[in-house]
């Protein structure tokens, strides 16, 4: 009897020990996404240029578009740059309604858009072919 007791009473130490290094990593986790400032996002990423006068804005297309938001310039000449690398999801069909523009981007490469001179308030937003993924330009 006393065998059984014993033998049970190591198994439930063995089992809060797991517990407790599960909770310990668990805590390192949530540490490590504090202290480098939370989950990456993409958002973050500026993609305009200008240059003799022309604006240039880079949307990469490869599993969705980045960045989903970007801030441009109106009222100058402007170039939407779409770069793949590997593209070979939905991302590659791109439809920009706004404009009448509907093609399969290269699945590696470059497709320049010239988008004339965009208005102020007036955003751009580009999907793929199924409407999963998106992305907005928004001219001030």
């Amino acid at each position: 009897m006393s065998g059984t007791r014993v033998d049970r009473d190591l198994l439930l130490n063995g089992m809060n020990k797991t517990v407790y290094i599960i909770l310990a990593f668990a805590i390192l986790v949530v540490i490590g996404i504090v202290f480098s400032g939370g989950p990456q996002t993409t958002e973050l990423k500026q993609a305009v240029e200008i240059k003799d006068g022309v604006q240039y804005i880079t949307i990469e297309a490869e599993g969705g578009y980045s960045p989903r938001v970007t801030e441009a310039k109106a009222g100058m000449p402007t170039k939407l740059i779409m770069k793949t690398n590997g593209a070979y999801d939905c991302s590659a069909s791109l439809v920009i309604r706004s404009i009448g523009f509907q093609k399969i981007l290269p699945q590696t490469g470059e497709e320049i858009i010239d988008l004339g001179t965009p208005k102020a308030g007036v955003p751009l937003q580009g999907v793929c072919g199924m409407g999963m993924y998106s992305f907005i330009i928004n001219f001030s």
